[in-house]
């Protein structure tokens, strides 16, 4: 057999290497992308199937209410309040109602692609605590802890970096009426870990498998502030950023959240005295 042959077979099979290679690397794409289509098609499908009485239920308590105060059907001191305490607490469960509307029509769409951008760590974090602080009760104190240096900066995606803490921090808050909701973070085996620690009622909580398990049952109870479907979304999120999520929960004493996600970090140390 010539050279001549020998390279022309050589470059059929180099050809047919990557003719295969490309049309396996489409198919693994055409596969996830069906299975992103699924998903999103359960989750809109669910939530038709709910959305009516989650939206119903808080306004026909606001509406009954009100028109009884317009009316000026009471006048015991004690019923107008529990009246306007019951319109104040249907206006924040509506408000979290369409928060997370919000939050399911912009997921996939936010998981598609990540844009990363290097942030002061203790800056990062303190927006945070502010946020939660804000939204806490008058006995509840948010702190945030760290061995880093103040000028640790780490390289993360802002906005999935907000959702995954606005939710832990939202859960800690829906279980955690009087105590301390901390903040730990620090760097961990190449990455960052990220710690939301509670002194709440350490009510038992699971997350789901993912979002798309939300829709088993054919029924979506979830939204309501002590619904888990923030965490089934923070696991969407650690999942998607190839990191892990761990929940340890104990009645009456609180629940410990840990994440770890992948994360380049510099000047951890810089400033501190060794």
């Amino acid at each position: 057999m010539s050279w001549q042959s020998i390279i022309f077979i050589l470059v059929l099979v180099l050809f047919a290497i990557c003719l295969f290679l490309v049309q396996h690397y489409y198919q693994v794409r055409l596969r996830n992308e069906i299975g992103r289509a699924q998903r999103s098609e359960r989750i809109k499908t669910v939530f038709m199937a709910n959305v009516s009485h989650a939206l119903r239920t808080p306004l026909n308590a606001i509406i009954t209410d009100s028109q009884k105060l317009l009316d000026n059907e009471e006048s015991d001191p004690k019923k107008l309040n529990a009246m306007m305490t019951t319109i104040n607490q249907n206006g924040k469960q509506l408000l979290y109602f369409i928060s997370q509307l919000l939050e399911l029509s912009s997921f996939e769409s936010s998981m598609a692609t990540f844009t990363m951008i290097e942030v002061n760590l203790a800056e990062l974090m303190a927006s945070y605590r502010r946020e939660a602080q804000r939204d806490a009760g008058a006995e509840v104190t948010v702190v945030v802890r760290s061995p880093l240096s103040p000028h640790a900066k780490g390289t993360v995606d802002t906005n999935l970096m907000y959702q995954l803490m606005t939710h832990l921090l939202h859960n800690a808050l829906a279980h955690t009426q009087e105590g301390t909701i901390t903040i730990d973070y620090d760097q961990d085996d190449k990455g960052m870990r990220i710690e939301v620690i509670d002194t709440g009622d350490g009510e038992v909580q699971d997350f789901k498998s993912g979002l798309s398990t939300l829709t088993s049952g054919g029924e979506l109870a979830l939204f309501n502030q002590r619904s888990g479907l923030g965490l089934s979304i923070c696991k969407s999120i650690v999942e998607g950023l190839h990191g892990t999520i761990d929940l340890k929960s104990e009645k009456g004493k609180g629940t410990h959240v840990t994440v770890w996600i992948p994360c380049k970090m510099r000047d951890t140390k810089k400033g501190l005295v060794k």
